[in-house]
């Protein structure tokens, strides 16, 4: 297999080389033929050069599995977290190509100046600073050259691996093959950039009027949509840095320390993503230091909106009780809650899942409201849930790797600020909004007309039930999920003592025919049944020890 892999692409030979080459026994053994075990990952540390050393498509990988601590444990997330392109900036020729491919008319009559130097250079593109021939400020984020065709090449190979992998038990519970359609996926819409115009004018248009914050204090740049292609991003020039070069840790700055607005700067910040994930369910999933700038006018910008969540109804007000669960330090509401959000596929134990929500819980009873970490809190939620087989929506890791990198960003600005104490305040308003609505009178009347149509259907739903129960047609089917495992011993153990009764049988049988006959030419049938028996029984006793010890 290893050698049929290697012939069918030049590209192909060099990633599974780098992997061998770093040392991940599993993959080798797999592409090899040998013994699979179930699959563990590399090292962190291991993990992370891998994907370093495979160039920027799995750059993009490792930070899109960033946000994933879902699937992830904590410190496989923070290795990740802070994985970047090592990648050079393309030459300003090359992209001038790219550039007069995405318009009709020369360049020159599009933009007074451009800036060939890049402010910017990442794995998928890079940003020029350029001035329109009306005077606005632009910043253009340009796709890198021949990009599309090595990332189709890697999107098969990681297919690929997705399907060998699928093969295990971890590779099925964990449905490997969707999570690798899922990053195939996403990093397309990445490649398509008016995708990510898309989003981050649906993220403005969210954001500008709200009685959450002072929305004229928080700015997503503007598209221009004249100027913007699949691969070419045209939006407002905002004028600063990002806010902890701006608010360094108080540890490290020079001067007077302004508390107050690094106050009102992480309150904007939770404010505007308590609104997207709880209210809108279209939020900002990658807001790390980076993609958060302090303008020069003072306001608060977010940047890249390539990578976003969405929640459904449903799912928001779970997610909105989950984290009241959590501040509040319930364990039974959290496990009601996680096996609401993910209906387990496989039966767990729910006591013991709730135990261990307790017991983490109980470690944080005797701490002040200002000692919680709280993404630390969410973080190890996930683990224990991930530890109890149940498998969360990809979305929920999302928002917990977005108010991660949320308490992060507020917590460099303020030692003292406290996510569940900001928290707590908003809850009354936010389910106030989820029980009456925008539109008090709306939800008032489709809740009169839904109990109107239950009125009128009631009667004859009744009817058809006593009509089923007087002619003895009604039935009733019963799933009980936790006697499968009963049945599965039960059988198990049934055919065991079968096993064991034809192995006497025989056993007798030989013995009968041995003693009972005096013509040798007939004594071979009892040496096979006695061959047969001992084969039989051989197995049978491997098979017993191999199922468990013995009780």
């Amino acid at each position: 297999m290893f050698s049929r892999l290697v012939q069918t692409s030049s590209r192909q030979g060099e990633i599974l080389e780098v992997v061998l080459r770093n040392g991940w026994d599993f993959m080798r053994r797999l592409l090899t033929g040998g013994k699979v075990d179930e699959p563990k990952l590399p090292p962190p540390a291991v993990l992370r050069n891998i994907l370093v050393d495979l160039g920027p498509v799995y750059v993009k990988l490792g930070q899109l599995l960033s946000t994933r601590p879902d699937l992830l444990p904590a410190e496989y997330i923070d290795a990740l977290s802070t994985l970047q392109a090592e990648v050079p900036p393309v030459d300003w020729a090359e992209i001038e190509v790219v550039l007069r491919k995405q318009f009709s008319q020369p360049l020159e009559e599009v933009f007074a100046s451009v800036n060939y130097t890049p402010v910017a250079a990442g794995s998928i593109a890079q940003t020029h600073y350029a001035v329109l021939k009306d005077g606005r400020a632009v910043a253009l984020k340009v796709q890198r050259p021949g990009l599309s065709a090595v990332v189709e090449q890697d999107i098969a190979l990681i297919r690929l691996m997705a399907r060998l992998v699928a093969q295990t038990d971890f590779g099925q519970y964990y449905d490997i093959v969707a999570i690798a359609e899922e990053f195939a996926e996403a990093l397309r819409n990445e490649l398509d950039f008016t995708q990510e115009a898309r989003y981050t004018d649906q993220l403005r248009q969210n954001l500008s009027g709200t009685r959450w914050f002072d929305a004229s204090q928080l700015v997503v740049p503007q598209i221009y949509w004249e100027y913007t292609t699949d691969k070419l991003v045209a939006m407002e020039w905002l004028d600063g840095v990002a806010v902890l070069s701006a608010f360094p840790p108080i540890s490290a700055a020079e001067g007077v320390v302004d508390l107050q607005r690094r106050e009102e700067i992480s309150t904007l910040l939770l404010r505007a993503f308590f609104q997207q994930i709880c209210l809108d369910g279209f939020f900002h999933a990658d807001p790390h230091p980076g993609n958060v700038f302090y303008l020069k006018d003072g306001r608060v910008a977010l940047l890249d909106c390539g990578m976003v969540g969405r929640l459904d109804p449903r799912t928001q007000q779970l997610i909105l009780e989950l984290v009241l669960a959590i501040v509040n330090l319930d364990a039974q509401r959290c496990t009601q809650l996680v096996l609401q959000l993910a209906p387990p596929i496989q039966p767990i134990n729910r006591v013991k899942l709730e135990t261990e929500f307790d017991r983490l819980l109980r470690r944080y009873y005797s701490l002040n409201i200002s000692q919680v970490n709280f993404s630390k809190l969410v973080y190890e939620v996930l683990q224990i849930v991930r530890d109890n087989k149940v498998r969360v929506p990809g979305n929920l890791g999302l928002c917990a790797k977005a108010i991660a990198n949320l308490e992060g960003i507020a917590r460099s600005l303020d030692p003292n600020f406290n996510i569940p104490n900001k928290i707590r305040p908003m809850m009354t308003e936010v389910f106030q909004r989820q029980i009456v609505g925008e539109a008090p009178l709306i939800a008032l009347l489709r809740t009169v007309l839904d109990v109107k149509n239950l009125s009128l259907q009631s009667p004859r739903q009744v009817e058809l039930l006593l009509d089923r129960v007087t002619s003895e047609t009604l039935q009733w089917n019963f799933s009980i999920r936790e006697a499968e495992p009963i049945r599965r011993t039960v059988d198990s153990a049934a055919n065991r003592v079968s096993f064991s009764i034809v192995v006497g049988s025989l056993i007798m049988g030989a013995a009968i025919i041995s003693a009972n006959t005096q013509s040798s030419q007939v004594y071979w049938v009892s040496d096979v049944l006695f061959a047969a028996a001992s084969f039989l029984g051989l197995w049978l006793i491997i098979s017993i020890l191999r199922s468990g010890p013995l009780r």
